[in-house]
């Protein structure tokens, strides 16, 4: 699991990871586009404070971790750690990027958004402006 001794990564840093991750199991697999997205998120989040295998390392832990009880109180979790309405909804975007990295949001991926959305307090049709913009990008 990621090892925090050098007190690098914040509990806000670590939640929108959690976010990303949950967005990239939500269709059943974390495919390589994904995990991809994921670590170049990081990457940018950190403004290249970790090289790649620690970004790695840091999703690991990420992914073991968001076994651990349900979506809901998962989400609840990430919520709670990001504080903010503003910070729930960057979760959301860099969420909505992953799912979208692989060109496709599956059924599964429509229903994690609303959920998303919900857990994170933000309202369906805000979601659903979010999924459109990001889209046509």
């Amino acid at each position: 699991m990621f090892d925090d001794r050098a007190g690098l990564a914040e509990p806000k840093l670590l939640a929108l990871v959690e976010m990303m991750v949950l967005a990239a199991v939500s269709d059943g697999d974390f495919g390589d586009e994904e995990h991809a997205k994921v670590r170049t998120s990081v990457t940018n989040l950190t403004s290249a404070r970790f090289d790649a295998p620690l970004v790695d390392e840091m999703i690991r832990g990420v992914v073991a971790r968001s076994k651990e009880g349900s979506r809901q109180e998962r989400l609840a979790v990430v919520r709670e750690a990001l504080g903010t309405p503003a910070a729930c909804k960057v979760a959301l975007e860099l969420a909505l990027g992953v799912m979208l990295a692989d060109g496709v949001i599956r059924t599964s991926e429509r229903e994690m958004i609303a959920d998303m959305a919900e857990g994170l307090g933000i309202e369906g049709a805000q979601a659903a402006d979010l999924v459109r913009s990001l889209s046509r990008s």
